[in-house]
């Protein structure tokens, strides 16, 4: 019998690390340690969810322990990349929360670690790999429902839950930029259902328009890309409204030329109160379909890739190219003023 895989946790500052552990726990593998740099308002409710699980009191017992498999970072966003590539060095496989890092010094020097340890960096896009509906979205295309993909537009709001919110969450450079942060995962979209390797920023812009108190809080974000397979908006926010009864109305068009899918992910407005709503238009098909029995296959491939030494979950060159255009559309974005 295959010894399960054994994960650690190396920060918790961000709550998708329940996502990360618990997923990883659905396929077997074996939870045993967890190290945060310091006290953050996920820890109590980690804590009892986790709750047999013992926390390191330095992150070296977890690195140099050979039973170790992986490493799951939900860090501060500017601390992942260095958490990752320590990992990495002591022989680690690595999935870490978007975004996976904040500067494009951070990941020229992850790319370099990852070639030379052999070992994987991946990227939880939770948007896409812990969402049914998605699933159910890549297997239409894959089946030709809607013949090419062309476009994806993809919408990010969120709620902003000030009163939980860290110092961090309000300093630019501890979370990289909202299109760094948020719209990584609608970047991540469109690369895989076109099936592009590479793409061109046309246009990005962010604002504060919401929250002057705030300087260091983008709230808003907008950006095109274009790659030799199709066209590409995304708009990320912060602006969710309380009578929402979920976090963000989160949402995806996949256009393709023979017809077109709509994915409403978190909430199916003035409907059921229920998540995974796929509406698919074609030639001959025009319904709903509700995708919450779909599966979420990326943690089971993780787990299989590393056994097997291979990229079924996402290829490496993925994860790259995705946080390289994020930080390309940052970049451009604020070079505007």
């Amino acid at each position: 019998m295959t010894k399960p895989l054994k994960i650690a946790a190396l920060g918790i500052d961000h709550r998708h690390i329940f996502g990360q552990a618990a997923s990883m726990m659905e396929v077997g593998a074996e939870f045993v340690g967890w190290w945060t740099a310091r006290e953050t308002p996920v820890e109590a409710g980690f804590q009892k969810r986790f709750a047999d699980v013992p926390r390191a009191a330095d992150k070296k017992t977890l690195l140099d322990d050979p039973e170790i498999d992986l490493i799951v970072i939900a860090a501060m966003p500017s601390e992942r990349a260095d958490l990752a590539i320590e990992a990495m060095r002591a022989g680690k496989d690595v999935m870490v929360d978007k975004p996976g890092c904040t500067t494009l010094e951070q990941l020229d020097r992850i790319m370099q670690v990852q070639a030379e340890t052999g070992r994987i960096w991946s990227i939880d896009f939770s948007e896409r790999f812990e969402v049914p509906a998605v699933t159910k979205a890549a297997e239409l295309v894959a089946e030709g429902a809607i013949g090419k993909v062309v476009s994806t537009t993809g919408l990010g709001p969120h709620r902003l839950n000030r009163a939980t919110r860290p110092e961090w969450f309000f300093d630019r450079d501890s979370y990289g930029g909202i299109l760094c942060d948020i719209a990584s995962h609608q970047i991540d979209q469109f690369l895989f259902f076109t099936g592009s390797t590479d793409a061109e920023v046309v246009a990005a812009n962010v604002a504060n328009y919401a929250n002057p108190d705030d300087p260091g809080l983008q709230d808003y974000g907008d950006l095109m890309l274009r790659s030799d397979a199709g066209h590409c908006y995304i708009r990320v926010d912060w602006y969710t409204p309380d009578a929402l009864p979920t976090w963000g109305d989160g949402r995806l068009t996949i256009l393709g030329t023979e017809g077109y899918i709509e994915l409403r992910k978190y909430v199916d407005v003035a409907r059921a109160d229920r998540t995974d709503n796929l509406y698919l238009v074609n030639g001959t098909r025009c319904e709903y379909i509700d995708c919450r029995d779909a599966g979420r296959p990326y943690f089971q491939r993780l787990a299989h890739d590393i056994r097997d030494r291979s990229e079924t979950a996402m290829p490496q060159s993925h994860a790259f190219k995705v946080m390289e255009l994020a930080l390309k559309a940052q970049q451009l974005a604020e070079s505007r003023g």
